[in-house]
């Protein structure tokens, strides 16, 4: 029986899904999410614009964490029924008895039918030698044997650098600093599976709801489009009632996605859910048990999280690249005898993929993420 406190995680589809059929009111495009004090938490800087002639955005300000385990801050008070909602337009489990294997089951059914389902020099070359494209330590001709199903991050440039795809459903995590696009490459991943005639979930911890949609759709990506023909799930939650109710969550997730027929889920970003832990010990804990049912969805999922400020190949805790499948480092590039600012992406590991370990430079442009993988960076 799961507690009724915790429906706010189901509802929060069912709004989602119920507000594409009705124009969102003017307030709710400037919606912040916000910290256990009731203060607006940082939301991720612009991307840099193309030409990389600006300098990077200042760090966002993390949000107050949450207090001591004996003073820990009440879940704001929601239906039970607001997470699952996003997916589903009916009414709840709850109403029919109130057992948590029951409760999105009608959700779905009446929202979604059921479910089921460049050439350009960007710096100096450190070994003289670019080569075609740079191999990065494996030959063009060259593949990994494996009966492994991949698929592609849905990134010019960085696909290549990947000999055969990433495996479905792999754990992937982006980690990178404030303005380095994470959440773009997170859109970006999505758009790949609905191109494909698949179905994908955004949630995000960070963002309203109708600002990553229209993030989005800016980008040609119609997002808009895609929520209300039923192809797409985005669902804004706010950090602290996450991981005061990651337990249930958890456990409802996997159902939620395969009832949806999601192939591909993103989570911008872990770190804001890392962060509600004081005690390390228990944010490894709670993150582990988080990942372990994301792969039990069976999904393939992306996560971004923020870079540690003294590393930034490391994630801001030191705890997701561990955890992960995959690893994809975003980060500035500001060497001494340049005057701009660029941005560089490497693939730290793959799991049974063969890819290049090249460091590359990378675009943020209207179109999205673009990867020069002809080109090299130091």
């Amino acid at each position: 029986m799961a507690d009724e406190d915790d429906d706010w995680f189901e509802k929060a589809f069912e709004d989602e899904t119920d507000g594409d059929s009705e124009e969102a009111p003017e307030e709710a495009a400037d919606e912040e999410p916000r910290d256990s004090e009731g203060e607006p938490t940082a939301s991720e800087p612009a991307d840099v614009p193309a030409g990389f002639d600006e300098a990077p955005e200042p760090e966002e300000a993390p949000p107050t964490p949450a207090e001591p385990d004996d003073e820990a801050p009440p879940a704001p008070e929601r239906d039970v029924d607001d997470f699952a909602a996003a997916f589903g337009g009916g009414e709840s489990g709850a109403e029919s008895g109130g057992e948590s294997e029951d409760l999105f089951e009608d959700d779905f059914a009446s929202a979604f039918g059921g479910g089921g389902g460049g050439e350009d020099d960007f710096g100096f070359d450190l070994d003289g030698d670019v080569g075609a494209g740079g191999s990065g330590g494996f030959e063009a001709d060259e593949e990994y044997d494996s009966d492994i199903p991949r698929i592609d991050f849905g990134i010019e440039g960085l696909d290549e650098m990947v000999q055969g795809g990433v495996p479905e459903r792999s754990l992937i995590v982006a980690i990178g600093g404030a303005g380095t696009g994470k959440t773009t490459f997170g859109l970006q991943f999505l758009h790949e599976a609905i191109q494909n005639g698949e179905r994908a979930v955004y949630i995000t911890l960070e963002e309203s709801r109708q600002r990553v949609v229209q993030s989005a759709t800016e980008k040609g990506w119609e997002f808009d489009r895609h929520t209300e023909e039923g192809n797409l799930a985005v669902v804004d939650i706010d950090p602290i009632e996450m991981a005061n109710s990651l337990t249930s969550i958890r456990n409802e997730l996997p159902r939620l996605v395969e009832e949806f027929g999601a192939s591909r889920l993103v989570l911008d970003s872990v770190s804001l859910l890392e962060m509600m832990y004081d005690d390390q010990s228990v944010r490894r804990t709670e993150i582990y048990d988080f990942t372990n049912a994301l792969k039990d969805a069976g999904v393939t999922t992306m996560l971004t999280s923020e870079a540690s400020e003294d590393n930034p190949f490391a994630s801001r805790h030191g705890i997701i690249e561990y955890l992960t499948d995959a690893v994809v480092v975003l980060r500035y590039i500001r060497p001494e005898d340049f005057r701009e600012t660029r941005l560089a992406v490497e693939i730290q590991k793959i799991r049974d993929a063969n890819h290049s370990r090249e460091t590359k430079p990378y675009e943020i442009t209207h179109q999205g993420i673009s990867v020069y993988r002809q080109a090299n960076i130091f």
